[in-house]
């Protein structure tokens, strides 16, 4: 090999080192690395998932919260079924079944 092979050899080696090195930092190491992409993309999923489940939940609760509002007998069957309340003269027996 001549002097001129060597030193393209020993220059693209240099280069290749440089792209290797570059590509490493950007994947592993650097603030937005793609492993840090990759996470905050998998943390973003569960938080629109999280979203859609509490959007659904606040739907349900005005929904009760109208049917509540509508009238004493809504919120009196409500209080009897969910506190067990009675009236005075009442008296409240709670069936449980066997499974």
């Amino acid at each position: 090999m001549d002097k001129g092979q060597k030193s393209k050899i020993a220059l693209l080696n240099k280069y290749i080192i440089a792209t290797v090195l570059f590509l490493a930092w950007i994947v592993f190491f650097d603030e937005n690395s793609m492993v840090a992409h990759q996470k905050n993309m998998n943390r973003l999923k569960e938080l629109q998932v999280q979203k859609e489940y509490y959007i659904d939940h606040i739907t349900n609760d005005r929904k009760k919260l109208e049917d509540l509002s509508s009238g004493m007998n809504q919120l009196e069957k409500f209080a009897r079924e969910q506190f067990y309340l009675c009236k005075p003269d009442e008296d409240v027996f709670i069936i449980v079944e066997e499974k």
